[in-house]
């Protein structure tokens, strides 16, 4: 299916996350804090879940158990993988109840070395395709300019160590290049860096007679630039974010296991200005400071807005606890070979209203092991509702054994 306004690729990217500049010079703290307001960014397909595992239990990571996946959930895990090295290919049909040729595409993998195998390099690749869009002209919408074909790709590389025998961290270095322009336009691609920095605790408590393990996790994503598609006049922040998690498993018997686990999010982006914030005792909008705050937000570097992202949002306080959004989810295991997952996704109605069940599961066949997971919106006409995502995850380590084995 074709789209037909180029404008409508932000929302398309955002999924139902829209940018909104409400007017009302009433507006208290307490009602600004009320306003629908989510966070924007650029380079959005950054922040969208790419594998089916955390898919399948409400996008959570941060502390689960180490797999292929970790680069983008938290990199610091790999150093604790049970495997020597991994590999993983990710497929997500994006967005299909509103379009069908949005798709999702995500390689990662690592491999363990050392002495004590307690270090990991780990690479991953990320691709967004929108498409063929259709550019119209605005005075005529029946006149198709040109098609175009936009993107958006990733590629990070990764370095995590264990700095203990339960703690690791992990760092990543990502190159980021966002094609949303069309010929003849004043608009260019746009390319910039960002980093990640991570750390990993797990440990094995004894609960009655069995060993359980306890996990937390943390992550900073996309630290660093930002993007601007006109060079430099304009240029918007990065979906940096701040990801906590936690992840408790423990063996119903020999067999069976039984893992929860609980992820929040904050992105680490200050609020757009809005114009409500501007008007004054008589109710006037002053303009000029207006356009002033506009420019300081354009012109403010993605570290300082780091930092201003904890304490700007108009609505103060309630507004930030508004910013952040959780995940919860169960994985069930039997023999290590098969796998049950369910999990829930919240996000606060005025930052984004993104609330959906997950559902899943999994099976390890020898060496390679094959996941999916399905996305159930309870928000009404999200265009979230019935994203289904595929895994296809291959064991390095056994793959490497299983030929040597067959040379003998």
């Amino acid at each position: 299916m074709k789209k037909i306004i180029f404008s409508l690729l932000s929302l398309a990217c955002a999924s139902s996350t829209v940018w909104a500049d409400t007017s009302d010079e009433s507006s208290t703290t307490t009602d600004m804090a009320k306003q629908y307001n989510p966070i924007h960014t650029e380079a959005i397909s950054l922040g969208i879940t790419p594998d089916a595992r955390a898919g399948s239990m409400g996008d959570v990571g941060a502390a689960t158990e180490p797999d292929e996946n970790s680069q983008y959930w938290n990199p610091a895990k790999y150093a604790f993988a049970y495997s020597r090295g991994g590999i993983s290919v990710n497929y997500t049909p994006w967005l299909r109840k509103i379009v069908s040729d949005i798709n999702i595409a995500y390689v990662s993998g690592y491999w363990k070395f050392g002495y004590y195998d307690n270090q990991a390099v780990s690479a991953s690749l990320r691709y967004f395709g929108l498409g063929e869009v259709q550019v119209v002209n605005w005075e005529d919408p029946t006149k198709v300019i040109q098609v175009i074909n936009p993107m958006e790709m990733a590629l990070d590389l990764g370095y995590s160590r264990q700095l203990s025998e339960s703690f690791s961290m992990g760092v990543v270095m990502r190159y980021i290049h966002s094609k949303m322009t069309y010929t003849d336009s004043d608009n260019e691609p746009a390319n910039t860096w960002a980093a990640d920095l991570a750390a990993y605790y797990t440990a094995y408590p004894q609960v009655g007679y069995s060993e359980c393990q306890w996990s937390w996790g943390a992550n900073i994503s996309n630290i660093g630039g930002k993007v601007s598609y006109d060079g430099g006049a304009t240029s918007f922040f990065l979906p940096c974010n701040l990801r906590l998690g936690t992840s408790f498993t423990f063996p119903i018997d020999d067999y069976n296991l039984m893992s929860l686990n609980f992820d929040a999010n904050k992105l680490l982006v200050p609020s757009f200005p809005q114009s409500y914030q501007f008007y004054d005792a008589d109710g006037q909008l002053d303009d000029e400071a207006y356009q002033a705050a506009k420019q300081e937000y354009y012109d403010m570097s993605g570290i300082k807005g780091l930092f201003k992202s904890f304490s700007d949002a108009p609505g103060g306080g309630t507004e930030e606890f508004h910013e952040i959004n959780w995940g919860f989810g169960l994985e069930y295991t039997y023999d290590r070979r098969f796998f049950l997952r369910a999990g829930y996704h919240h996000e606060n109605e005025y930052k984004g209203n993104r609330k959906y069940f997950t559902f899943g599961g999994g099976i390890v066949l020898n060496v390679f092991h094959i996941d999916a997971g399905y996305v159930m919106s309870t928000a009404q006409q999200s265009a979230l509702d019935q994203t289904l995502r595929f895994s296809l995850g291959f064991d390095l380590e056994g793959i490497r054994d299983l030929v040597g084995s067959n040379r003998r």
